[in-house]
């Protein structure tokens, strides 16, 4: 089933559908079998059904998300139905939902089933789940991608038009290149956080997954808004699209810079997508990036794993065996940082911030490979702090220096694992680089997500 907003919104403007009758088709589509560990409690048919009767008798075109079907990060919250955060000793039962979820569903939407992620948002991989790690939806072989796992990959294969999930260091990107999807990593406090279990609440914002570019656009509409009872939120700053030109810069690393672990297809892919951002009027300019990997090498070597453990504190000390023994190792070693260290790393990220900021000055966006390789399943569990830490190159720094984010599908290997690119620029640039990344899809993607479908322009 072609679930693209578009298509689906066509549908029902004709009468050719009904919200009930998607819901009754997209519980029997995914039935009892999760062998990909991707959910961990969905909906049921009752529970859908009573989303998709009280859009009955309404406006559709009141309703930018009639009758879309998404999916939800387990460590958001929904009303009535668990936040586990994947670990079962720590889930609780909401009473109303976060906001941005209550935000989607008075736009229409109707929620599917929470989703699988690394434990506490803490990984890229997929697999530090007490759940089963999530298989990548080409390849069951291989990783999904994390934290944000079961929501990429529920929508790569159809059973959700967009998904939910959480970006701190990446996990809005990683799983979205990993499954051949648009993964829109949004301006930090741009989506309420609000109702959302924190990773490192400084750093921390809602991401999108979406079969389009233009899908991922017009969630982000619904989706985003101040909210004062989240102290992190801010109101949107309307910015000039500087790429709605024909003519944009836009940075890459210098060429040992660049980093690709042993992938020899990569790097190839990722000059294929430079010469397809050419194509669309862009020009090229090689910029130093190592203030942006010393940001990144800040995120996990720095105090800021701290508040990882500040997040779940009481709960580490009371509950240690309850926690994924990988997710323990790294939230442990926060306690060993002190105050002063935190001032330290604070100064020097002050002082990074300000080399970033001049990159800026000659460039409308940056553009890396969103992961430089992708591994195995058995890969990451027989190391997997090393490939969780290469899997976060080219991600780890973007909340630190504030920027927005779009992961953008681009080409595949020859064994038919997906790859991408991530284009970002400073804050507030969301709809910018959206733009920017539908007419990328258009020139470069063939099919929606693992579907097999047919990318329609």
């Amino acid at each position: 089933m072609n679930l693209q907003i578009s298509h689906l919104r066509n549908l029902y403007l004709t009468g050719a559908l009904k919200p009930t009758d998607l819901v009754k088709q997209l519980d029997a589509e995914i039935g009892n079998d999760d062998s990909r560990h991707i959910w961990i409690r969905r909906l049921t048919l009752e529970e859908m059904q009573a989303f998709a009767k009280n859009l009955e008798g309404k406006n559709i075109t009141d309703l930018p998300l009639y009758g879309i079907p998404f999916a939800i990060k387990d460590n958001i919250d929904l009303a009535g139905i668990p936040t586990t955060a994947a670990c079962p000793e720590f889930a609780y039962t909401p009473t109303k939902s976060a906001t941005v979820v209550q935000k989607l569903i008075d736009a229409g939407a109707i929620p599917i089933g929470k989703t699988n992620l690394d434990q506490f948002a803490t990984g890229l991989v997929g697999t530090r789940s007490p759940y089963g790690a999530c298989q990548n939806s080409f390849n069951s072989e291989y990783i999904s991608g994390g934290s944000s796992a079961g929501s990429a990959v529920s929508v790569a294969l159809g059973l959700a038009s967009f998904s939910l999930g959480t970006d701190t260091a990446g996990s809005g990107r990683v799983p979205a290149s990993f499954n051949n999807l648009v993964g829109h990593k949004p301006t930090c406090g741009l989506l309420s956080t609000s109702g959302v279990v924190p990773a490192c609440r400084t750093l921390d914002c809602v991401s999108i997954f979406a079969l389009t570019a233009e899908d991922a656009a017009q969630v982000l509409e619904s989706a985003q808004g101040f909210d004062e009872e989240d102290a992190y939120s801010r109101k949107a700053i309307i910015r000039l699209n500087s790429l709605s030109g024909k003519f944009f810069s836009f940075g890459v690393p210098k060429l040992e810079q660049l980093a690709f672990f042993n992938n020899t297809e990569t790097p190839v892919l990722f000059n294929q997508a430079i010469k397809q951002l050419e194509s669309l009027g862009g020009k090229a300019v090689e910029i130093d990036f190592e203030p942006f990997l010393e940001t990144a090498r800040l995120l996990y070597e720095g105090p800021w794993v701290a508040e990882r453990y500040a997040a779940i504190s009481d709960f580490f000390e009371t509950k240690p065996e309850a926690i994924f023994p990988v997710t323990k190792q790294i939230i442990g070693g926060a306690t060993k940082f002190s105050a002063a260290d935190t001032y330290v790393s604070q100064y020097k990220l002050k002082a990074l911030q300000r080399k970033a900021e001049a990159v800026w000055q000659s460039i409308d966006l940056l553009v890396t490979p969103t992961a430089g390789t992708i591994y195995t399943i058995d890969e990451v569990n027989a190391d997997p702090v090393k490939c969780n830490s290469n899997l976060g190159y080219y991600t780890n720094f973007m909340n630190l220096l504030d920027l927005s984010a779009t992961a953008v599908p681009t080409g595949f290997q020859q064994d038919g694992l997906p790859f991408g690119v991530t284009i970002s620029a400073p804050a507030f640039k969301d709809m910018s680089l959206l733009t920017l990344a539908a007419k990328m899809q258009k020139i470069s993607a063939k099919t929606l997500g693992a579907t097999g479908l047919p990318f329609i322009n």
